[in-house]
């Protein structure tokens, strides 16, 4: 039998075959040793083959050839990956400039697996009515930074209802997956895009000012006809995983279109004579905070660096 894994808790798998059914799946203790070296073999999204034993237990037996995905380092600091959704069309990342606030690395670190792993992304500035005025100005340098290098941005209020029918329309009759740190608002917005789901609400840690994590598994959701939500836990870091240190360059959209007029072939844009990125940079063409990104992202292999504060 073959279906569509909705619903991730760690161990058990629920798959929606083509006529609706929900079977619950396990997988195999062996399943981990064909090549999948991340921390959950199977992921929400993932088109599986499953087999139903006499006893009626269920075990997904193939996992189908994968368009996309979208993956991190796995949490524990481990050298795997842990990959939060499969064969999506859109990821929706949700991010803050305060309550709690997303650092600008977290945001670069994320576009630049996404593009690694070919998964469109709008970025998404929720809370926009608890800002103050210097806090609106860099959400409007941030909107600007990044629709000029290619991204679109939303933004939006799950609480006053702002945003939310351009952000429900953009996800018409796709699949969708909602990213992002703790606390940034993910389960108000799909409780505000579908009602309906009645997903989850944390409240905000008074202590810390970061979110509580309130979901505690990836679960995909059909809220319009042919249109899915992927909800996942909030994530506090953003390594990148299996990248060559050449490679990060290519997945940093700007520096990539100018990566042509360099004069070495293998320019790593930090120190070499005649480097059009740092041309770029020199005259303010590239903006300061994604070349911080960039060279944090070259510094990875040094254990932990790329974590945020718990």
């Amino acid at each position: 039998m073959q279906g569509v894994v909705i619903k991730s808790s760690g161990s058990v798998y629920a798959v929606r075959t083509a006529d609706g059914a929900v079977i619950d799946c396990r997988v195999k203790g062996n399943f981990r040793l064909k090549g999948i070296k991340s921390t959950n073999p199977v992921a929400v999204g993932d088109n599986v083959r499953f087999d139903v034993r006499p006893d009626g237990t269920a075990y997904i037996v193939e996992i189908m050839e994968r368009r996309n995905y979208i993956v991190r380092k796995a949490s524990n600091l481990s050298k795997q990956s842990h990959i939060l959704a499969a064969n999506l069309d859109l990821c929706f990342l949700v991010v803050t400039i305060s309550h709690p606030a997303t650092s600008t690395t977290f945001i670069d670190r994320f576009l630049a697996s996404a593009e690694a792993y070919r998964v469109p992304v709008v970025i998404v500035f929720n809370k926009a009515d608890l800002y103050t005025p210097a806090e609106v100005e860099e959400l409007e340098y941030l909107c600007a930074l990044y629709r000029s290098i290619g991204y679109t941005c939303l933004v939006t209020s799950a609480e006053r209802g702002e945003g939310v029918d351009t952000l429900r329309e953009t996800m018409r009759g796709k699949v969708s997956l909602l990213a992002g740190n703790s606390g940034v608002g993910k389960s108000s917005l799909v409780n505000a895009v579908a009602p309906q789901l009645a997903a989850k609400v944390g409240e905000i840690s008074k202590v810390h000012d970061a979110g509580m994590h309130t979901t505690t598994y990836t679960e995909m959701f059909e809220f319009m006809p042919g249109s899915y939500i992927v909800d996942t836990p909030g994530v506090k870091g953003f390594g990148s995983y299996a990248m060559e240190k050449e490679e990060i360059a290519h997945y940093f959209v700007e520096f990539f279109a100018l990566s042509n007029g360099c004069k070495y072939g293998n320019c790593t844009h930090t120190h070499e004579p005649g480097c059009a990125v740092l041309a770029a940079l020199e005259e303010g063409r590239i903006a300061p905070s994604r070349y911080q990104s960039y060279l944090s992202m070259l510094d990875d292999e040094e254990e932990g660096k790329y974590r945020t504060a718990e």
